[in-house]
């Protein structure tokens, strides 16, 4: 088996690690959407995640502030929606509105779910220490919505530059974890 050479700079669409989320922040009455796909789970319970915010991103100053946000997982129905948030400014466009995204209001914190989500997990920030230097945030999720009625999600998992594959096949496999 011959293998080529691979650019690095198209290594991320590889490893990429699970399916794009739309991140909601609420900081000063105004509510954003921000597709991100640079995240990764790093414990089971509490259930913390550590994702990657630019620091030119609307939703970065939000997230500073408040230290709050929600993780919105879309199915395929939302890709164009998921693009389209990813193509626009926060501080230029009302993305639930030019999306046609529903916030919905949680008791317990102040960014809104979508409701066109088929699960939404509602987050604060916990560690900043690698902030300064990645933009690392690491999010420990407090409560979890999931829709019951759809049983097998198909999610979008972004490749880089516009590609996106949709989960597929659905395999069941021993294990031992609880």
């Amino acid at each position: 088996m011959a293998k080529r050479s691979y650019p690095l700079s198209k290594v991320y669409g590889i490893l990429e690690p699970g399916p794009v989320v739309l991140m909601t922040t609420a900081h000063k009455g105004k509510a954003n959407v921000m597709p991100l796909s640079w995240h990764t789970m790093m414990e089971f319970e509490p259930p913390l995640v550590g994702c990657v915010v630019s620091g030119n991103d609307f939703s970065f100053k939000a997230l500073t502030a408040t230290r709050q946000c929600v993780l919105n997982v879309p199915t395929a129905e939302l890709a164009a929606q998921v693009v389209g948030c990813g193509n626009t400014h926060g501080d230029q466009v009302d993305k639930f509105e030019a999306f046609g995204l529903t916030p919905v209001k949680a008791e317990c914190i102040e960014a809104p779910l979508i409701a066109q989500c088929y699960a939404n997990l509602a987050c604060r920030v916990v560690d900043t220490r690698l902030m300064n230097r990645y933009n690392f945030f690491v999010l420990e999720v407090f409560k979890a919505w999931l829709d019951p009625a759809c049983k097998t999600p198909q999610t979008l998992h972004h490749r880089g530059r516009g590609v996106f594959m949709v989960a597929g096949e659905v395999m069941r496999l021993p294990s031992k974890m609880k």
